[in-house]
């Protein structure tokens, strides 16, 4: 019995033809990819939204406090409590579920 013959030595430069550092598909890598800027963009337009709803319901309590206090009724702190702030809810709802739509919807090419 002979001895076996050493193998070849290569120089690797990087990764084989179609394969990724991960040594997934290109397609993989590229859905890889498409989801990362997907999630980026639903994590700005949720800062955003937060944003929209933070600035105003968060001036409530200086506008009170800047009010004068034998001027305002508490009936109307009431309703300014009440229902001022459900119109900014569902504004800022409505475009929230708009942009997250069209996000996916370009993502998925619609």
């Amino acid at each position: 019995m002979g001895a076996q013959p050493t193998p070849r030595r290569e120089v690797v430069t990087g990764a084989p033809a179609g394969r990724t550092r991960a040594g997934y598909p290109d397609s993989l890598a590229h859905d890889d990819v498409v989801v990362r800027k997907l999630m980026r963009r639903q994590m700005r337009v949720g800062l955003v939204a937060c944003s929209l709803l933070a600035l105003p319901l968060g001036l409530f309590p200086l506008l009170f406090r800047l009010l004068p206090a034998g001027g305002v009724g508490q009936g109307t702190v009431w309703l300014l409590l009440g229902v001022a702030p459900y119109p900014v809810l569902l504004a800022t709802g409505a475009w929230y579920v708009r942009r997250a739509e069209r996000n996916e919807g370009d993502v998925s090419g619609r």
